[in-house]
């Protein structure tokens, strides 16, 4: 028997009405909504400290204020981590507004993955659990369910294995689930969203319709989304969105470790992807736990540079600030040649200069960029002004990734009648080593070149892991294939992003999927929150991998 799976949030702030255009679009069994990332967390911890009520996403109240009477009437069960830090708060929330609503519903919510105490420092640290409490709320017959921190795929693998009555070591079938719930857990990045080669198709991608899963018993499952909605669903989109945030070809869980390198998918009809062959490991021991913690205080101006004499002009600006600068604990300076010669408006004949300090105290950012930078107004280089004033310094967040053993989590469902149900943490646990790397192709024989954006061959998608960021490239055909995973290797890819140079860079193959998946690590510093680099969740890397040029054989282009 199918189960049918869709959601309606890749993140706290997404599509409002996505909730609504899920419930009335096509039929449903479940309904998911991830809300959470390494930054919300930090983001509804800062709100906590405001309201120890708060810590839950509050979006998705308002939505279900529109929505639970379509759900309850459609026989849709809701599952969402929009808990955040509080989800017996939300929980609490939820059941008030059922009651002022008049709609019987039962709502239970999953706890036991909130450490702060044990992190002391932390702002908010928790455990990513797994999907079994989630399960056991829906076979204790919950039409809503909240958890906190969960991995994204739990919000699918807790449905299945209720479903299915999959029991813990049944790696297979949780393994396709797991993969399953990672292409739906970004949303419409599944259905057209921030995909490569968007300009190739003719579907409407104003509003892509958000995904949803198929699933069956076997582990196996079909990604499609509601007829007649916008966007689009082909093998090209699942593999951008199994790409991203992934590292090797083991995809580690609570509940288990998915292989990636064994997913097969297929084109199973017009807007429908076949995922299968998905085999599953032992989980490892330890639980991953997101750790975040306030970093200090930044502040940042960007100077424009207009006309002739620009890096002139740069070394000046920078010279006179050279005093007033070493007295913050980091400052980074940042010249962006934007500027173009001989051009026919002001703005493409400036450059920016971007400048950002970091420092504990407040007072100390807000003193040299709103006091001593902006002195210089009529004291450094001709056409001297900025985009904006700088203000007096905003806090930063810190993520770190921490590991704890098992059995010091308590995972606990907690029922609608008030019953808490202790959930088993896995019996079997298998220690994550690297897969040896699987055979290349061979490759293709010599012939011409042409020098070209490796974007007309490949697609790219990339995003980031604490201050790691991952870049997944795949093409589209065997014949691309053969030439992708022997020209770019890592020192290629170094070459072709020279801010890598100095960072580990791991490369993983993954054959089936035609795809190369490097892993970089600290590019993006502390994390998110610390506003490391330009693109701070290096989610336009891959298009600028795109964007270089190579040799590439003529037979492919």
């Amino acid at each position: 028997m199918t189960l049918r799976i869709g959601n309606a949030s890749g993140f706290y702030g997404d599509r409002f009405d996505a909730m609504r255009e899920m419930l009335t679009d096509g039929e449903l069994d479940v309904l998911t909504g991830d809300y959470l990332a390494e930054f919300t967390m930090l983001i509804l911890g800062r709100d906590r400290l405001k309201d120890p009520a708060a810590g839950y996403a509050r979006t998705f109240l308002r939505q279900l204020e529109e929505c639970l009477g379509l759900a309850h009437a459609r026989g849709v069960r809701i599952v969402t981590n929009a808990g955040g830090l509080n989800p017996a708060g939300l929980a609490d929330a939820v059941r008030k507004l059922a009651d002022r609503l008049g709609i019987p519903v039962r709502v239970a919510h999953v706890e036991g993955d909130d450490l702060t105490a044990a992190h002391p420092g932390s702002l908010a640290a928790h455990a990513y659990l797994g999907g079994f409490g989630i399960a056991a709320c829906l076979r204790e017959g919950a039409d809503v369910v909240v958890t906190g921190r969960v991995t994204d795929a739990a919000l699918v693998t807790g449905p299945a294995v209720a479903h299915f009555g999959w029991g813990p070591g049944e790696y297979d079938r949780l393994a396709g689930a797991v993969v399953a719930g990672h292409v739906l857990e970004c949303g419409t990045q599944a259905t057209g969203g921030n995909y490569a080669f968007f300009n190739e198709r003719a579907g409407d991608l104003r509003s892509p319709g958000f995904p949803l899963a198929e699933l069956h018993d076997d582990g196996s499952c079909i990604i499609t989304k509601h007829p007649g909605t916008g966007g689009f669903v082909d093998v090209g989109t699942v593999t951008a969105q199994l790409l991203y945030e992934t590292g090797g070809a083991r995809y580690a869980g609570p509940d288990v470790t998915a292989r990636l390198d064994t997913v097969r998918l297929t084109q199973d009809g017009p807007d429908r992807v076949r995922i299968e062959g998905v085999r599953g490991e032992a989980p490892p021991p330890t639980l991953k736990v997101g750790l975040n913690r306030l970093g200090g205080f930044r502040n940042e101006v960007v100077f424009v540079l207009t006309g002739l004499d620009i890096e002139a002009k740069a070394a000046l600006v920078q010279k006179q600030l050279t005093e007033a600068l070493g007295k913050v604990a980091e400052a980074r300076w940042e010249l962006v040649r934007t500027d173009r010669p001989d051009a026919d408006t002001e703005e493409t004949a400036s450059a920016l200069l971007r400048l950002v300090v970091r420092d504990p105290r407040q007072e100390a950012v807000g003193r040299v960029l709103s006091g001593t930078a902006i002195e210089l107004a009529l004291a450094s280089y001709p056409g001297f002004h900025v985009l904006a004033p700088p203000g007096k310094g905003s806090p930063y967040g810190v993520f770190e990734a921490s590991f704890v053993p098992r059995g010091e989590v308590e995972h606990t469902a907690v029922l609608h009648d008030g019953r808490r149900i202790p959930v088993a943490s896995a019996a079997d646990t298998l220690v994550l080593d690297a897969v040896p790397e699987a055979p290349l192709p061979e490759p293709l024989p010599p012939g011409a070149v042409r020098r070209a954006p490796l974007g007309l061959v490949a697609g790219a998608r990339s995003g980031d892991k604490g201050g790691d960021a991952n870049v997944g490239v795949w093409v589209r055909t065997d014949e691309a294939w053969r030439w992708l995973a022997h020209t770019l290797t890592i020192d290629r890819f170094r070459e072709l992003l020279p801010e890598t140079r100095d960072l580990t860079v791991t490369r993983h193959v993954l054959p089936n999927l035609r795809a190369l998946n490097f892993v970089v690590d600290g590019i993006l510093g502390e994390g998110v929150a610390a506003q490391h680099r330009f693109d701070p969740q290096a989610k336009a890397l891959g298009e600028w991998l795109r964007s270089r040029h190579l040799d590439i054989p003529e037979v492919l282009l």
